[in-house]
């Protein structure tokens, strides 16, 4: 396998200066078979932004296979104080699927998540309709906290830390930031003191391929035991059906939320739909392709990012194939 036109990919959007850095790496169940950084080393901590949705959304789903929850679970067991204005049952797997209809908050929010998880107002009725939701990962957080006495954060790192992924965490001093975050409408420090169990982790490109050859190995039987098959193959099921999808992913996008995992099983722009995974809000990137055998990261920091597309490297990690 060779990844140039990849690597070409990235290094030509950080010389245009459409990135500022990018790190770019690929793996398969065997483990990381390449990395390369752009304007930045391959060690790199970035902010994940929303690809910590999916982290967390294992967390859970260990719980649920260790039958402390179901993906049925209300969210009002483990904060029975939410919801009692509303006519309608928020469970673990609306939260998991942005299907809550939970009012959204700015991610910059000097509000403390779990005041505005109790206090924000509904969009629709659970299960009725599907708009991108950070604050519902503060619900999952409560609900993994209440199942099995961790945290997110302690849990989601326990595991990690299991496969290699050393690297994430919380703590942003070390990390690459994101230059232009104010011209995006964010005010960066702000956003990680939320510490949001749908967007704050940090990491290196490593943390995430290890994981992406960990998933590659329970697809062909070998895994570790992050996740059963099963459990696997429930976060990939798709949630949301034929409902409406609001902004800002409506069904022209050719997606479908499973559990925490986008699924972009209509993706218009790919060549290879059998596709799992999730990105961030500054450019980030993580993307598994199950049948192909190959798993991607790109991390990199830009807000606002006209020109990049990218599906382009998608598409040229699968052709190298």
């Amino acid at each position: 396998m060779t990844f140039d036109a990849a690597f070409d990919w990235a290094r030509r959007h950080v010389q245009a200066d459409r990135l500022p850095t990018a790190v770019v790496g690929m793996a398969t169940a065997e483990g990381i078979v390449d990395l390369e950084g752009f304007g930045a080393a391959t060690d790199a901590v970035y902010p994940l932004f929303s690809i910590t949705k999916m982290l967390t959304g294992i967390t859970a789903m260990r719980a649920v296979e260790r039958g402390l929850l179901t993906p049925n679970t209300p969210l009002s067991e483990a904060l029975p104080e939410f919801g009692t204005s509303r006519d309608d049952i928020v469970r673990l797997w609306h939260l998991a699927s942005h299907t809550s209809g939970i009012s959204e908050p700015p991610l910059d929010t000097a509000v403390p998540l779990r005041q505005e998880l109790l206090t924000r107002g509904r969009d629709f009725a659970a299960g009725t309709a599907s708009r991108y939701s950070t604050l519902a990962f503060e619900g999952i957080a409560a609900m993994i906290d209440h199942a099995t006495g961790t945290t997110w954060d302690a849990g989601t790192l326990e595991w990690a830390h299991d496969l290699g992924a050393i690297g994430l965490t919380l703590d942003a001093a070390e990390s690459v930031g994101v230059p232009d975050a104010a011209a995006g409408g964010l005010d960066l420090d702000r956003f990680h003191a939320t510490r949001a169990p749908g967007a704050g982790l940090l990491g290196r490109a490593e943390d995430l391929l290890h994981l992406g050859a960990e998933l590659l190995r329970i697809h062909d039987g070998s895994g570790d035991g992050i996740l059963s098959p099963v459990g696997l193959a429930t976060m990939r099921r798709p949630l949301t059906g034929g409902i409406p999808r609001l902004d800002p992913y409506p069904d022209e996008r050719g997606q479908d939320w499973g559990f925490t995992f986008n699924l972009r099983s209509r993706a218009p722009g790919l060549i290879d739909r059998d596709t799992y995974g999730h990105g961030g809000w500054a450019g980030t990137e993580f993307w598994v392709h199950p049948e192909a055998g190959i798993a991607w990261v790109l991390l990199t920091n830009a807000a606002v990012r006209p020109g990049v597309d990218a599906d382009e490297l998608d598409n040229a990690i699968v052709a190298a194939l």
